[in-house]
């Protein structure tokens, strides 16, 4: 796929965001933080909200870190407020929601699944320099856990302040880093 290291490419697309009147999104207004575009197939559907509210779960801490949020499908902004307005689930959402009806953003990150017009269940982690560090993209039945993906991202900005440093599997804040070199080869 190569997405990995690459930079997202532009995009404008209407948002919903409780509390707030419908705005625009570019990737202009991301510039110089970390983001989460957060893809799911579609509004009023069953895994979806499960996972958007884990999502809001971890809001918060997420907004803590300096992490923008964006819940992203193919549905309209008018359909996510209706949503956001109609389900208890993704009425807890604090987050945007984007709309892509245009397919923008789904065809930049590659995730269109052409046949349906919808999104695939995916999730992509943008550092401030625009550049895509995390991907998850999971089956259409399997929903994804934002505790970790909350782990991952400390992750991602822990390796980003600390150049030669690299996070092994299962880390935790706080934890042991490695520092790779021929040193560590074999006894790891």
């Amino acid at each position: 796929m190569g997405i990995i290291g690459s930079t997202i490419k532009p995009f404008k697309n209407t948002a919903f965001q409780a509390g707030k009147d419908f705005f625009d999104v570019t990737e202009a207004d991301i510039a110089g933080k970390w983001a989460v575009f957060f893809f799911y197939p579609a509004d009023f559907t069953f895994v979806c909200p499960t996972e958007l509210e884990d999502l809001a779960d971890q809001y918060d801490a997420l907004k803590g870190m300096g992490v923008e949020v964006f819940g992203v499908s193919t549905d309209t902004h008018f359909s996510h407020k209706a949503w956001h307005d109609t389900s208890e689930k993704i009425g807890k959402c604090g987050y945007a929601f984007l709309g892509d009806q245009n397919h923008a953003l789904t065809n930049n990150f590659g995730v269109l699944r052409e046949d349906s017009g919808l999104a695939d269940r995916a999730t992509f982690v943008v550092d401030p320099d625009g550049v895509i560090q995390i991907m998850e993209i999971t089956c259409e039945g399997v929903g994804r856990n934002a505790s970790e993906l909350v782990r991952k991202i400390k992750a991602a900005q822990y390796v980003r302040a600390h150049p030669g440093q690299v996070c092994p599997a299962k880390w935790e804040e706080g934890s042991e880093t490695l520092a790779p070199s021929l040193d560590l080869v074999g006894k790891l």
